[in-house]
């Protein structure tokens, strides 16, 4: 279900770096020290994506990583979005780590 504007305000605080656009995309942007390391991370957002059954729109610039989302069924963002905001942070705080 669509989310409300008070919503989708509450679940920005939420999510450390994504920004909303044309009010209904939630967009992220990831810089990686080499190219080989944004190739991973975007593997790994497929993967928690297949997971999730919600899939970003990726843009690959080198070492920058764009994601976009939004659900199209529900004409905006949802709480799906932002549950898969927060998993693409994890992986990438995860990658960060090791």
């Amino acid at each position: 279900m669509k989310l409300s504007e008070a919503e989708i305000e509450q679940g920005l605080t939420k999510i450390d770096g994504w920004k909303r656009e044309d009010g209904k995309w939630l967009v992220k942007k990831y810089r990686f020290p080499t190219f080989p390391e944004a190739i991973t991370f975007v593997n790994e957002v497929a993967e928690a994506s297949e997971q999730l059954n919600h899939h970003p729109f990726i843009s690959i610039d080198y070492k920058m990583v764009t994601l976009r989302m939004t659900t199209w069924r529900d004409g905006g963002l949802t709480a799906l979005d932002f549950q898969a905001a927060a998993a693409f942070d994890l992986v990438y705080t995860r990658d960060k780590v090791q």
